[in-house]
């Protein structure tokens, strides 16, 4: 029997529904929340204490935009926080994105036991709150979208990153836990593995060391925070509706 192919638009729109981006106001965070308002969603984008920078990322969006952006101080490392502000806000949610995190270097064997908890508390543990919440929400709709932002580091051995590797690889097993534990709701749950981005989180490093950097990538460059929520977009689409349980690497080439 011969089949028959619409070749449609390449993404869907977003149009009515609602995501939570955790991290959602700066970097690789605000560049996602920026792409899904461009589809048409509606974005609560979450901001653990920069009130200014937030306010910012509000004041550069299209007005058009901007009046489908809610601003949240959420501090996802504390898990009646998150409870809190999904009881607040009773709202189906069609979208989560795991992006918030912080970096806490030390060699371990000088690392402060609250150096850490403090990197697995907000990019592990903050993950863990906000995917638990999200889901819940999603369930009686039978569909939706949870996303988690990784890192080579969770593949790669790095000095002075045990803390971030050991979170990282701990959202990346969680969501595909999570991924097998509610496919059959029609919730999906992915991982991107973000390479070395120019972001905030790599702007304390020295010419020197971000040279060293770009020599590993293939391609010879770090990527845009766009180039990253491009994937998260792709993933959010009708597209993407059979992907689950993967971790998608956005490297620039990089083996993990």
């Amino acid at each position: 029997m011969a089949r028959s192919f619409f070749l449609g638009p390449t993404m869907s729109d977003l149009q009515g529904k609602r995501a939570l981006v955790t991290g959602g106001t700066r970097g690789i965070g605000a560049a996602i929340s920026a792409r899904l308002l461009a589809q048409g969603a509606t974005v609560t984008a979450c901001y653990q204490s920069d009130q200014r920078a937030a306010e910012a990322f509000a004041e550069h969006l299209a007005p058009t935009l901007r009046e489908h952006l809610e601003l949240c101080q959420l501090d996802v490392s504390s898990a009646e926080a998150v409870e809190e502000h999904f009881r607040q806000d009773p709202r189906p949610l069609a979208i989560a994105v795991n992006c918030a995190g912080v970096r806490d270097d030390a060699l371990l064997g000088m690392m402060s036991a609250d150096r850490w908890s403090r990197v697995l508390r907000t990019n592990l543990d903050g993950a863990f709150y906000v995917s638990k919440q999200a889901v819940r929400r999603m369930l009686p709709e039978r569909a939706g979208r949870v996303i988690a932002i990784s890192s080579p580091a969770a593949h790669l051995g790095v000095a002075g990153l045990a803390n971030y590797s050991a979170a990282k690889a701990g959202v990346e097993a969680m969501s595909r836990a999570l991924a097998c534990e509610v496919a059959r709701k029609g919730i999906t749950v992915n991982c991107v593995v973000a390479g070395f981005v120019e972001t905030e989180l790599v702007a304390d490093l020295t010419a020197e060391r971000l040279a060293e950097l770009r020599r590993q990538v293939p391609l010879g460059r770090f990527a845009t925070p766009e180039e990253i929520a491009a994937c998260v977009l792709f993933l959010c689409s009708d597209e993407a509706r059979y992907i689950t349980g993967a971790t998608i690497p956005v490297t620039g080439g990089i083996n993990i």
